[in-house]
């Protein structure tokens, strides 16, 4: 209906309400797997995020993760975690 109107409506994807929690998670979990195993997710390479977002992310905690983080470096907005690791050491 708020198409036919000529507005649109926002975009959500299924699943995509975020959880603030996470954000800590990036910056305190590692890579469970793979080349970059014991890696935090916040330091993977962009390339292997996009890797991700191509092929598909696994399932549970660590996709969600992963797409995040790959949604935060696809952005630019690396420097936003930077608060988020001073505060963990």
């Amino acid at each position: 209906m708020a198409a036919a109107q000529g507005k649109l409506a926002p975009y959500s994807a299924p699943g995509a309400l975020m959880n603030p929690e996470d954000l800590l998670l990036l910056v305190t979990r590692t890579m469970p797997f793979g080349n970059y195993q014991g890696r935090l997710i916040a330091d993977l390479p962009g390339n292997y995020l996009n890797w991700f977002a191509r092929e598909g992310f696994p399932k549970g905690e660590i996709g969600r993760l992963l797409a995040l983080m790959q949604e935060i470096d696809h952005n630019g907005l690396k420097p936003l975690l930077e608060p988020l690791r001073q505060g963990k050491r």
